[in-house]
């Protein structure tokens, strides 16, 4: 029987993961992969988080809030605080990571056949859930040339049709590795007030910002504070993708109120990872700082790399963990599952994410990979040079 639902059969696998089968395959041969298409971070967590649990004393594991527990909540906002926007209680939610946050946003804000923008490429799940929620995703096309920055204000005005309920974005991007300007962010603030608009900010790379280059929040920007819904978690920030954490923030109490009922119908989050989350905010601000230079090392070691190679073109990130870039091959998910199933250095091989899984525009990204820049130095340049290598070898090579 295959009578499924049009949601479901609507939403795409995701291409992150869906060569996977590929990767099990080759490991089982013997080849080493070097995974550089999950951002998937090998920072170590802060030990805060097992100890928190460890000493977790209860003889019951029973339901909490369906909100969040409390510490976890208040540690939250003490963390905003440190950027000056102020959170009271009943504007927080927790969620099960960052993805739960964004579908129960998108199910309270939008009804089927309304309409989201987002700037493409963008992070595949935005279109799954949109998906799932019956939204269509109308893509806001920005280029490589620019470095994934944002068109001019009629571009954007002109994809706003009476359907349109939000503008969603990634900030710093995944997968552009774009960080947007202030102007960039106050542009977006007086287009969503002038056309009442919803701004769902997705600021989880938020501490990952390089260059010198300064952060601004949607949620700094009093003007539009009933508009902007910030969703946050703890995987990137603190290594800790696995605790499944995230959270919705809003200035506009009655949305997070109506948020909730949808938080009530799947009960509560996992006590013990709330827990250990809520001891992740108490590490010093120096952890940041180490995690943050680690990374800029990383970007400007991938970067080098990549600028070695032949026919490979990209822009330096700003921001995030990663990188587009457009390879010379006329397919580059054919390139990977070939990396995978037909070649090897030494026992050796690296493996991307298909950048085209990143646009719902056709024939966009055939040619780019996402790569998360996610592993220590030696592993990066190890996996950069066999990438050149394969580049030479590789049969459909433009």
């Amino acid at each position: 029987m295959e009578n499924f639902s049009q949601r479901i059969t609507a939403m795409q696998a995701s291409p992150i993961r869906k060569l996977t089968p590929y990767a099990e395959k080759a490991k089982a041969d013997g080849k080493k992969i070097y995974h550089l298409n999950i951002g998937q971070p090998d920072i170590e967590t802060p030990k805060n988080f097992m100890e928190a649990i460890k000493s977790f004393d209860e003889k019951v594991l029973a339901y909490t809030a369906s909100q969040g527990i409390p510490q976890l909540i208040q540690a939250i906002i003490r963390y905003y605080k440190k950027y000056n926007m102020h959170f009271e209680k009943d504007e927080v939610l927790i969620t099960n990571g960052g993805s739960e946050a964004l579908l129960f946003t998108l199910l309270a804000i939008a009804d089927y056949g309304d309409e989201v923008i987002i700037p493409e490429p963008f992070y595949t799940n935005y279109a799954g859930f949109n998906a799932i929620a019956g939204i269509k995703t109308v893509p806001l096309i920005t280029e490589a040339s620019s470095g994934f920055h944002l068109p001019k204000k009629e571009e954007i005005e002109k994809l706003i049709t009476n359907k349109t309920k939000a503008i969603l974005v990634t900030n710093p991007g995944n997968p552009t590795g774009a960080v947007f300007t202030e102007e960039e962010v106050n542009l977006l603030a007086d287009i969503a007030k002038k056309h009442n608009l919803f701004i769902i900010s997705d600021e989880v790379y938020r501490e990952f910002v390089y260059n010198g280059l300064k952060f601004k929040s949607f949620g700094s920007i009093p003007s539009i504070k009933d508009q902007v819904i910030l969703i946050d978690s703890v995987s990137k920030r603190f290594s800790a993708c696995g605790a499944r954490i995230g959270a919705i923030l809003s200035k506009n109490k009655k949305l997070i109120a109506q948020i909730l009922k949808i938080c009530q119908g799947r009960l509560c989050c996992p006590t013990l990872e709330q827990i250990g989350a809520a001891a992740l905010y108490d590490v010093p601000e120096d952890y940041f700082k180490k995690v943050l230079s680690e990374y800029q090392k990383r970007r400007d070691i991938l970067y080098s790399k990549l600028q070695e190679i032949p026919g490979v073109v990209c822009q330096n990130p700003e921001g995030a963990f990663y990188v587009i870039a457009k390879l010379p091959v006329k397919n580059a998910e054919e390139f990977i599952i070939w990396l995978l199933k037909d070649f090897d250095l030494n026992g050796e091989t690296v493996m991307f994410a298909p950048a085209q899984g990143f646009y719902i525009t056709p024939n966009a990204g055939e040619d780019e990979v996402r790569i998360a820049y996610i592993l220590n130095e030696n592993d990066l340049k190890k996996a950069m040079d066999i990438l050149k290598v394969a580049l030479k070898k590789y049969p459909k090579r433009k």
